[in-house]
Formats: C-alpha cells, sequence, structure tokens
C-alpha cells in the first residue's frame, strides 16, 4: 500500500447499497478495499469522512433517488471539513460523467468494472481537489480477488462469472455489467475452503445467469459439476450451498440431478419466470415459452419432492393483453410456488422495451398487479400451511425478524429457504439463546403467506463453528471509539431488496435472469 493512500488511516467510512445481491457482494469488496487502505467504519449516529454509494440502475426513478440524496449531503459535506462523496455501481457506470455535471460536490465516480480503483481515484481526488471519474469497458480484475469485508460470518456470496450474455429486452444490466466471464472452478473452489475454515457453513453461489457458467472456456456441464464439487466440501464445514440465478433456457436436466443427489445442495430454487404469456415471453426475448418453463418445474420437483420454488414476474410489459395477463395467473396456479417477487413494467431508459409500442397505461398495470399479489399470496399461504406439523432445520440467522425482540423469537431459514420465526426455548432467557449460525431442529405450529411459526421447544440446537465465529465477532474490539452497527442484511440465496416477510414487493423491474 503506497504511501498516498495510507494517508486515509484513521478516516471513516459508509457504503449505502441499492440493488441486487451483485451489488451487495460488491458493497462487501468496496469494504475490504477501504479498510485494508486504512479507514475504519463509521460508527451509528457519526457522519463519515467518506460515503460511498453502490447504485443500482435497474430500479425506477434510480437517478432521481440519487441525485435526491446526494443533495441532502451538500450541507452536511460542507460542515463536514475533508469529506468525500462517492458513486460507483451500475448508475454510475451508466450516468457516467453526468454525476459531476449535476453533482459537482461528487468526489470519484467509478465503473462497475474498477471496484480496485477506489482508494487511488479517493486519493487522487483529495490532492488534486477535484473529482475524478473512471470507467473501464471490460473487467480488468475479477472482484472476487480484490479484499472483502464479509458481512455475515456465517454464510457468504461466492460471485462465480459477472456479466450476461442475453438480450432480454426489459433489461440494461447486459449493458453495464458487460458480456460474461466466469472464474475458473478451482479458484472459486479455494474460495469456499477458506471461509469455511473461517466458520462460513453455507454458501449462495451468485452470477447473473448461473445455468450459463462455463461458456467462457467451454463446458456446457460446467455448473453441474460445480454443485458436486461443493459437495465434496461438506467434510470441510461446508452444510448448504444456493445459487442464484439460474435461467429457464439453460437450465439442464444434469443440474437437476446434481441438485437431487448433492447432499449440501438445497431443495430451494430461484426460477425468473416473468410472463406466462408466450407472446409477451417472446416480446421480452425470453427464448423459452410456458410449456418448457412448466416442464422444468415438474422434473426438479419429481427429482426433488419437496422443493420450494420461487420466481420473479413481471406486470404490465409493453403490448400485454388481458388475455396475456391471463396467462400469467394461469401458470402461477399451475406452478404453486412458495413465493413470487412481483414487479410492475417501468421504462428503463436504453432498453428496447422502453421504445416499443403498446405501453400499458399505469392504472391498468396496478389493477393487474393487485390481483397477481392477492393469487400469489393466496397460494403462498396453501402452500405453507401444508406444512404445519412439519420438522424444520433452521439455519439461525441476524436481522431476518424484525419482531423477534417483541415476540421473543428469532429467526432463520430452513432447508428450503423458508423464514422461520422460532422459540429459542420456552424457559431460556432471550440472551440466552441460540447464536446466529447455530442449527435448531423445531416443528412448525403455525404459517401464514411469507414464514412459518414454530413456537414449540425446540428438538434439537446444534452450536457450530458459524456460531462461534459469529459470537467471537461480536466479542472483537470495535476498531473505532463505539462498535459500528452492520448495515441491515440483504437475504442470502433470496432475490435482493427484499427483506423480512414480505417477499411481494414492486421495488425493481424483475430484472434478474
Amino acid at each position: 500500500m503506497g504511501e498516498g493512500l495510507r494517508a486515509q488511516e484513521g478516516r471513516t467510512y459508509e457504503v449505502r447499497t441499492y440493488g441486487c445481491q451483485m451489488n451487495a457482494h460488491d458493497s462487501e469488496r468496496v469494504a475490504g478495499l477501504l479498510e485494508d487502505a486504512g479507514y475504519t467504519r463509521a460508527s451509528e449516529g457519526d457522519t463519515a469522512d467518506l460515503i460511498v454509494f453502490n447504485t443500482c440502475a435497474v430500479r425506477e426513478n434510480a437517478a432521481d433517488r440519487l441525485y435526491g440524496n446526494l443533495g441532502h449531503l451538500l450541507p452536511v459535506k460542507k460542515a463536514h471539513k475533508g469529506m468525500q462523496i462517492a458513486v460507483g455501481g451500475c448508475l454510475a457506470q451508466m450516468e457516467r460523467t453526468k454525476i459531476t455535471q449535476r453533482a459537482p460536490w461528487v468526489d470519484v465516480v467509478y465503473g462497475t468494472h474498477n471496484i480496485g480503483a477506489l482508494p487511488e481515484l479517493l486519493e487522487r481526488a483529495r490532492q488534486r481537489q477535484e473529482a475524478q471519474a473512471e470507467f473501464e469497458e471490460t473487467l480488468e480484475t475479477f472482484p472476487s480477488l480484490l479484499p472483502a469485508r464479509r458481512e455475515s460470518p456465517y454464510s457468504a456470496w461466492v460471485s462465480i462469472s459477472v456479466g450476461c450474455n442475453n438480450t432480454c429486452t426489459f433489461c440494461i444490466v447486459p449493458s453495464l455489467r458487460g458480456k460474461e466471464k466466469d472464474r475458473r472452478p478451482g479458484d472459486i473452489l479455494d474460495e469456499i475452503r477458506a471461509l469455511t475454515a473461517d466458520g462460513v457453513l453455507e454458501v449462495t453461489l451468485l452470477g447473473q445467469n448461473v445455468n450459463s457458467y462455463g461458456a467462457e472456456f467451454g463446458d456446457k456441464l460446467a455448473f453441474s459439476k460445480l454443485l458436486r464439487s461443493c459437495g465434496e466440501l461438506a467434510a470441510e464445514g461446508l452444510e448448504r450451498v444456493r445459487f442464484t440465478s439460474p435461467h429457464p433456457r439453460d437450465f439442464t436436466g444434469d443440474v437437476i440431478e446434481a441438485m437431487a443427489t448433492t447432499g449440501n445442495v438445497m431443495p430451494s430454487l430461484h426460477m425468473p419466470l416473468q410472463s406466462g404469456s408466450d407472446a409477451v415471453l417472446k416480446s421480452m426475448r425470453r427464448a423459452y415459452r410456458r410449456d418448457r418453463y412448466l416442464a422444468i418445474l415438474d422434473n426438479v420437483r419429481t427429482a426433488i419432492p419437496h422443493a420450494a420454488i420461487t420466481t420473479d414476474i413481471i406486470v404490465g410489459f409493453p403490448g400485454e393483453t388481458e388475455a396475456d395477463f391471463a396467462d400469467t395467473l394461469d401458470l402461477v396456479r399451475q406452478a404453486r410456488f412458495a413465493s413470487a417477487f412481483t414487479f410492475q413494467y417501468s421504462i428503463r431508459e436504453g432498453t428496447p422495451a422502453a421504445t416499443m409500442p403498446g405501453q400499458v397505461p399505469h392504472d391498468v398495470v396496478q389493477e393487474r398487479y393487485n390481483r397477481l399479489v392477492a393469487l400469489v399470496e393466496q397460494i403462498c399461504a396453501e402452500e405453507n400451511a401444508k406444512l404445519s406439523g412439519a420438522t424444520v432445520e433452521v439455519l439461525v440467522a441476524e436481522g431476518e425478524g424484525r419482531k423477534d425482540i417483541a415476540t421473543r423469537r428469532l429467526s432463520g431459514r430452513a432447508r428450503d429457504n423458508r423464514l422461520v420465526h422460532f422459540a429459542p426455548h420456552r424457559d431460556a432467557p432471550y440472551n440466552n439463546a441460540p447464536r446466529p449460525g447455530d442449527i435448531v431442529t423445531t416443528v412448525v405450529t403455525g404459517t401464514a403467506p411469507h414464514y412459518l411459526i414454530a413456537d414449540a421447544a425446540p428438538l434439537d440446537v446444534r452450536r457450530t463453528r458459524a456460531g462461534d465465529a459469529w459470537e467471537a465477532r461480536q466479542a472483537a474490539p470495535a476498531p473505532t471509539a463505539s462498535r459500528s452497527p452492520a448495515p441491515a442484511p440483504v437475504l442470502l440465496g433470496m432475490p435482493g431488496g427484499v427483506r423480512g416477510d414480505t417477499p411481494f414487493a414492486p421495488s425493481d423491474d424483475g430484472s434478474r435472469r
């Protein structure tokens, strides 16, 4: 580390993350880079010396929100001598120097392909007293090679690829993240081994389209092989493996077989649908049709009978008729999803869909959306009710249950990724409960559309190395005068941007593959 960058020692930082799991994982890399350069995370209530916005371009009115937030920071920066502001992520890649033109008090703007340049750009901006902007058109360094400050000591994201080769007409991500680049399997497995050695027992493999993993080095079976290789790491402490997101076009029988026969690959699958209408799927350029999609679900459930399948659905895509929407409702009834992330279509500049004829009026989109949410909620409630009395194995988590203190429950995820709120023990004090990272076996006593309840005493509580790692992190001395809070967690193994008990939020355009 150069002397210039070491001048940042003693300065504090805050990272504000918007968007999907990819962005959340990128923010871990940003935090790792900053701490490697001498920064420490700002304490709660303190004004940080550096605020980094890690932005998302697929969210509605994303640019307006960014500039609004930057505007609120202007008087703060004027009052806080030496404060810097940096903007990165997909929106930065899209807006580029427009950001410093509209908000000249921003110090650094950097693109999706050059996260590693952030500390140097900050120092350059400080030395020169002028804004710095840098954008690479192709990936120079795979983000996983950068240092990271992991937000969870028991669960972790592991990127297997970045970028996307698909051309969905509603999605701007490929133009911002670039063409797909795949990591070598050995590098991925080495990272997972290092994580498990530190106590992590669950990993989620990340890619814009995990099913196409291996295309860059010519192995169509690379993803299923990777899942099986993860199974071999069970002896090293890897208990749970998840992945997101696949694309129905590339989903093969070999992947289903690998899921079914690899003990630590969890019985959960997020399979984006987007629409149940063949006409709309064609207009979206999704490269599959409803019969193909339903056949995949049948094959998964034949091989893995208790699999929980979730999805993404967009309502009101240009040209969608009432008959098209009826096809979506019909498919949802047949598919019986455990959860569905539903989105109202909105225009994204730069995508083919933005200029398509037949833009659906907002009031029509809203009415259809309401009907879809009601149907999804009904089906989820019915599917969860079937689990009453079932025994579930829960990985205790931090931040999953917003009412846990009031209800004296803890929360976590079952193997099928359903959210479970459970009683730690009817006679145990709340502060002596199982730790995040521990495994609790319990019985479902109640259900709701979005979660399960287990109020009986646990059948078993297994203390794990992951729980030890969580406890050690809590006991570690804080790097600043007061302990800094971890940012709100993004749920592992689930689509990003949705927390707690409300999976039906229309918070983006459903652009996961």
